[in-house]
């Protein structure tokens, strides 16, 4: 029995779906076994998010209604980063954006979200993160598909281990980049 797994070949895609920056893709492939077989493939990101702590170790966190699962969620800041843009530079506007904050960002790893998505995650961490502005007061420099959503972001501080029970509970979209940033920290 030959154990060595081989990569599947595409011989088609198309996308079936498209709108606000995602798309859903249907890819024909050839299987080793020589099959062929279809998927849908959720064509969204690349992305950037970051665990972030204040100088007194306070985890910032963004309280949201997320329309998927219907639920108030605890997100950690983040956003699409464009193509050809610096992830690093995107994390660190996105974070100011987000939370009015500033503070040491470094760079932990990049993460794939699920098997049948291209979504990369790239995770940061922020550290000795102080408040340097209002939401608000940087709202205009939001993209005009953005500037809603600011009324609608509850910033919130959290110790570690009231983030950690965020996190066993399930609230979050952004699981891995607590779990990721959390281990780089030396915090779980």
């Amino acid at each position: 029995m030959n154990n060595k797994i081989m990569k599947w070949i595409e011989l088609s895609r198309e996308v079936v779906f498209e709108k606000y920056g995602r798309a859903m893709e249907k890819v024909d492939f050839r299987l080793p076994d020589g099959s062929v077989h279809d998927v849908y493939v959720k064509r969204e990101g690349p992305v950037a998010g970051c665990l972030a702590l204040t100088k007194d170790k306070k985890i910032i966190v963004l309280k949201q209604f997320r329309p998927g699962p219907m639920k108030f969620l605890y997100d950690l800041p983040g956003g699409l980063i464009e193509s050809g843009s610096d992830p690093g530079k995107v994390m660190e506007r996105e974070f100011l954006e987000e939370t009015g904050y500033k503070g040491e960002m470094k760079f932990v790893t990049t993460c794939y979200h699920e098997a049948y998505s291209t979504y990369v995650m790239h995770v940061y961490v922020a550290t000795n993160c102080e408040k340097v502005a209002e939401i608000q007061d940087i709202a205009d420099d939001f993209g005009e598909d953005e500037k809603g959503f600011v009324q609608d972001i509850e910033l919130i501080l959290v110790s570690v281990d009231e983030y950690k029970d965020i996190l066993r509970g399930g609230l979050s979209t952004t699981m891995q980049v607590g779990y990721l940033g959390l281990d780089y920290l030396g915090l779980l």
